[in-house]
């Protein structure tokens, strides 16, 4: 359809543009008739024929369904859905029921939890779930997309994780690595490029702190090579940011539709990723400063210019000092980032206009996070925080100022209870804060949020 289009309009110019100039050529040659220059005459027929073609060319050209979108010329981003502006509501979703761990086969789950937590997420404005990985089985995988999106609006922004948890360590300097990794990926954009309710792909989640032999430390043979230890993690950022921009580059040729995020903590190691990774469309950061995400919004435009989606960001619900659950405190920080994200969307004057929205961390409670060892532990909502972020300052005093309490971080709490075949869902005080905030937001970072 498109090429009988630019065909027809070409084949249309071609003749007009003809006529006009044999004409004009004979009414130049008649007996008394002054000169009117006939070559300039056609050159500037045929300039203004191409310029047509090429509107009528580009205009059949359709738009992909999903796209980030550069303002001018404030050099601001959005994200554009069905021709729409989309802002991401969203919650990073992984739903594993009391007494299982991070292996549960959630998506052949009889019961179906994404059904109820569907209904709730809808009732509380949520528009978009991120998901880390899909599931073995592209069948299950379809369905679960196909009824958050057909029957509660809601998108799914699908991730994976790169090979990050392989065993011993992920080898992004093998080349028989990366081409697991990559027919990996591309098998899961094939699989799912076409379903509605996907919004966009994530690579990756903090994989790029692997580089710095931070967390999941790997190495190669050129770069044990290099004595300077400040060169090994050059050659390991760029290793690793290629890599990916290559992956990206292979999913824009299979799927028009969705852009590629890479996953990355913080902002660390983007500075090698602007020189390596050009073909990314999007910044999935992963971000835990408390109250305010401080100078990201400026400092990333600075680094690498890409529109931002923070793909992982909240607060647990659990007072690590005064021991007890502390609901107030989980929907202080949440209020106050989102504040943040609302202040950095485009066209608003006071941010930096580059922030797509984002997905908090996380839906609902896992029970078996502080100790995925130990089975029996799997039944009880630990209380043990795992690590320090004084940014998250209500609860630093705690003990060797662990603060952090990785079971803890849900928007729903699950009860022992049974509802509906699964653990019934109680909304924390974040859930209906949030709420609000997304029906009335009020910029006013000023202000003093209630905390009680």
């Amino acid at each position: 359809m498109l090429m009988s289009t630019r065909m027809v309009s070409r084949s249309i110019l071609m003749k007009l543009s003809t006529n006009k100039c044999n004409k004009s050529h004979e009414v130049a040659n008649s007996p008394g008739h002054r000169s009117v220059k006939p070559v300039a005459w056609c050159l500037g027929i045929l300039a203004a024929s191409f310029f047509l073609f090429l509107f009528l060319g580009f205009a059949s050209v359709p738009r992909p369904k999903v796209y980030v979108k550069k303002l001018l010329p404030n050099g601001h981003y959005q994200l554009i859905v069905d021709n729409r502006l989309y802002v991401i509501k969203g919650v990073c979703y992984n739903p594993i029921p009391i007494g299982q761990t991070h292996d549960y086969d959630w998506w052949s789950d009889p019961n179906k939890p994404w059904l109820v937590d569907g209904k709730l997420m809808q009732k509380m404005g949520i528009n978009t779930v991120r998901l880390y990985a899909a599931g073995e089985d592209p069948v299950k995988v379809r369905a679960v997309i196909r009824d958050l999106y057909n029957n509660f609006g809601i998108r799914t922004v699908m991730g994976n994780w790169l090979g990050y948890w392989q065993y011993p360590c992920p080898l992004y300097g093998n080349q028989a690595f990366q081409e697991k990794v990559k027919q990996d990926v591309l098998g899961m954009v094939e699989l799912y490029k076409d379903e509605p309710g996907i919004l966009f792909w994530v690579l990756g989640n903090e994989n790029n702190y692997s580089c710095l032999g931070q967390i999941r430390p790997w190495t190669s043979e050129e770069v044990l090579k290099e004595p300077d230890p400040l060169k090994k993690n050059q050659m390991r950022a760029q290793i690793y940011y290629s890599f990916v921009n290559d992956l990206a580059k292979e999913i824009h040729k299979i799927d028009f539709n969705h852009p590629v995020a890479m996953g990355n903590g913080e902002l660390v190691g983007l500075e090698y990723a602007k020189k390596h990774s050009p073909d990314i469309d999007i910044i999935a950061c992963v971000i835990y400063r408390g109250k305010t995400f401080g100078n990201l919004f400026n400092s990333l435009k600075m680094t690498f210019d890409r529109p931002v989606f923070l793909a992982e960001f909240g607060a647990d619900a659990y007072d690590a000092f005064e021991n007890r659950e502390d609901q107030n405190m989980q929907a202080f920080f949440l209020e106050s980032q989102w504040q943040q994200i609302y202040k950095n969307l485009a066209n608003n004057k006071d941010g930096a206009g580059n922030c797509l929205g984002g997905t908090m961390f996380e839906w609902s409670d896992e029970w078996w996070k502080h100790n995925d060892a130990s089975p029996e532990t799997w039944v009880i909502q630990d209380s043990e925080s795992n690590w320090s972020n004084p940014a998250y300052y209500f609860d630093i005093k705690a003990k060797e100022n662990k603060n952090m309490n990785e079971e803890w971080f849900g928007i729903v709490a699950l009860s022992q209870e049974m509802q509906d075949g699964i653990s019934k869902r109680v909304p924390r005080k974040a859930y209906y804060v949030i709420r609000e905030f997304w029906k009335h937001p009020n910029l006013n970072t000023k202000k003093k949020i209630k905390y009680e």
